[in-house]
């Protein structure tokens, strides 16, 4: 589904992945986890074109992303649905506006369809239909995170890529936002790749995930065969004391 194959990437004279290599299996959730500044958004944005490594190469549904022809990345890009950390929703639309923005850029379906299409992945996300008619800055921080999936999920995508997407939200409300990406994921067959930091996320939802560190990937797989690594930061993020009382609590060894 997604192959990155020894990615190198700079700024300047400042080198973020020295060699980054991970693959996403079709239907898995998929994480990628890292310390601040260690480049997962950079990836991210690597995987969906809108920045490029400076050697190496990433692989989308078999499209390889340094060569790939503008027919090819348009039709490509619908093929995927993007959550940003923040939400990224254009402030002067309204809430159904913001959903309806890539169907009527790039399809012909009627605008009766959109509204009904908008309608449904309101539903789909656990928000009352009322929203589609507020403004992002009339929702509350969990409601642009729901508005914001129905959006990525306006195109019925292949992907579905979530950066940070428990980030900001209460105890209960990232534990529901978890629950819900399972069910899309177990019902529609989505592949899903999230950049997190949440220890329930990744031992509640995440099928494999990759930590990133001295800007290459030093451990790659399931939450169990991840905890086998020695690297450092995997100790230091899953072996201390507060990581410790969380997993002793799912009984989860570490």
């Amino acid at each position: 589904m997604i192959k990155a194959h020894n990615i190198i990437t700079r700024f300047g004279d400042r080198t973020i992945h020295n060699g980054v290599n991970f693959h996403i299996n079709r239907g898995e959730i998929y994480g990628i986890l890292g310390e601040s500044g260690s480049g997962k958004s950079v990836l991210m944005k690597q995987m969906i074109m809108l920045l490029s490594p400076t050697n190496g190469n990433m692989e989308v549904l078999g499209y390889d992303l340094n060569h790939i022809e503008y027919k090819d990345a348009q039709k490509l890009r619908k093929q995927w649905g993007v959550l940003f950390q923040f939400g990224a929703m254009f402030s002067s639309l309204s809430v159904a506006d913001n959903i309806k923005l890539q169907l009527t850029e790039y399809t012909d379906i009627s605008s009766f369809m959109c509204n009904e299409i908008v309608k449904t992945k309101i539903s789909m996300v656990g928000l009352p239909l009322e929203v589609g008619g507020l403004y992002p800055s009339e929702l509350s921080g969990g409601m642009i995170k729901r508005a914001s999936l129905a959006r990525a999920l306006v195109m019925n995508p292949k992907l579905l890529f979530l950066d940070e997407p428990t980030s900001g939200l209460d105890p209960i409300g990232a534990r529901n936002f978890d629950k819900l990406i399972l069910e899309l994921r177990d019902i529609f067959g989505i592949t899903v790749v999230v950049i997190t930091h949440d220890l329930d996320s990744i031992s509640s939802i995440i099928d494999r995930f990759c930590v990133l560190a001295d800007k290459v990937v030093v451990a790659e797989g399931s939450l169990d065969e991840v905890l086998k690594s020695n690297h450092p930061f995997v100790e230091k993020f899953f072996k201390n004391d507060y990581a410790k009382r969380h997993f002793s609590k799912k009984d989860i060894r570490i």
